[in-house]
């Protein structure tokens, strides 16, 4: 016994060394990051050109504007050329041009989770970066980050459990029934229009302790993320979900509070086979859920082929199952396996954040073409939810 004993606390003293090392080592390497970055915007910038398209205006329109004072005039460098435009100065534009694309009042807040219970599918990526091509196009976007791992946290410059406390995540609103709003834990972001609810590990905590209240009856803590998106509604078109990994207290709680769901599945037969328990699950679950009184209406629900490799022969034909099985479930453009990603996340950012491409012009090309086809997909879904978008859905042939 007491060998055992022995053995028992080495194996801790072990993993405890181990843990501390690694969290050293992992700071060193996110100070590293964060320093080599300290002076680079990271906020996305925007030529006339580009700025012109995506506020629906000309650039003899912006120029016009900014010469009668109804904008205000662009930084310059030196030899007097434009510096770009940022999202913020975009989102001016749109303001003064009446080109927002915001939801009106009678339209129902959207709210995105982004979901599968299998981790390694990219769903941190695809929710990241929908949510920032979303911010933009001029919506105003809240990401709520409910996975205790923090990737989507850690992609906003967040080193999650050094910057960020407890009390600065989801976790105090599932906690404690009697906070009404989710404001304390809305931050803003280096994307103008773009709020993070953040993560860290210790919101972990809160799948074992929801869990343990939900069995002795109260069956109003799956409705609690619901309510703290309400609180916040007015300020958002569209909330995105990130959410665990795995079926849990957080997750049902997400199901609950969800309107609309995009679910990230690479082409492989491992993948398949956890999508396919994924959706027996999604259906008991959205009954158990019933049974308490939180049926989910979802507005739509679409399949992501993610992390799609073309030289595969195999994912090739699971992309023609897919096609066969999810028809217009199935979003029309793949997001393909790409080094940019790869390498932007590398960084501690996304795609949408570089001036320019970390691997080949080709390369960083391709897959804005790849996220820009997902992204557009998904956005003129959220606006077919949105009843005072209906004409101009039909006058573009999208409806």
């Amino acid at each position: 016994m007491a060998s055992n004993t022995m053995d028992i606390s080495g194996s801790r003293a072990n993993i405890s060394r181990l843990a501390a090392q690694s969290a050293t080592v992992l700071e060193q390497l996110r100070n590293e990051v964060r320093n080599s970055r300290a002076d680079e915007r990271r906020e996305p910038i925007f030529t006339i050109g580009r700025a012109a398209e995506l506020v629906g205006r000309t650039p003899a329109a912006i120029r016009d504007a900014e010469k009668d004072g109804r904008l205000s005039a662009p930084d310059r460098t030196a030899t007097n050329r434009r510096v770009g435009y940022t999202l913020r100065q975009l989102n001016e534009m749109r303001d003064v041009f009446g080109t927002r694309p915001s939801r009106k009042a009678d339209d129902p807040i959207s709210v995105v989770a982004v979901q599968n219970f299998k981790g390694g599918v990219g769903k941190s990526t695809v929710s990241v970066h929908l949510a920032q091509y979303l911010a933009i196009k001029g919506y105003r976007v809240c990401l709520i980050d409910c996975d205790s791992q923090a990737s989507a946290t850690t992609l906003f410059g967040y080193v999650p459990d050094l910057d960020l406390t407890e009390e600065e995540t989801l976790y105090p609103f599932l906690r404690y029934d009697d906070m009404s709003s989710l404001s304390y834990a809305v931050k803003k972001t280096h994307f103008d229009g773009l709020d993070l609810v953040p993560a860290n590990l210790r919101l972990f905590n809160a799948e074992y302790e929801l869990a343990a209240r939900m069995a002795t009856g109260e069956g109003a803590l799956l409705n609690r993320l619901a309510v703290g998106i309400a609180s916040i509604a007015d300020n958002y078109d569209v909330v995105v979900i990130d959410p665990p990994p795995a079926l849990g207290a957080i997750s049902l709680s997400v199901l609950r509070a969800a309107n609309a769901l995009v679910v990230p599945l690479p082409p492989t037969v491992m993948d398949f086979a956890s999508t396919t328990a994924f959706l027996v699950m999604l259906e008991e679950t959205m009954l158990t859920l019933a049974e308490h009184g939180y049926a989910p209406d979802l507005a739509f629900m679409r399949f992501l082929a993610s992390k799609v490799d073309d030289n595969k022969s195999m994912q090739r034909e699971m992309m023609d199952l897919f096609r066969s099985l999810y028809g217009h479930d199935l979003i029309r453009t793949p997001l393909k396996d790409s080094a940019e990603i790869d390498n932007a996340t590398a960084r501690l950012m996304t795609v949408y954040e570089l001036s320019g491409p970390i691997t080949s012009k080709g390369v960083r090309d391709r897959c804005l073409t790849y996220l820009e086809g997902v992204n557009s997909e998904i956005e003129t879904e959220i606006r077919k939810t949105w009843p005072s978008h209906a004409e101009a859905l039909r006058r573009s042939g999208l409806a």
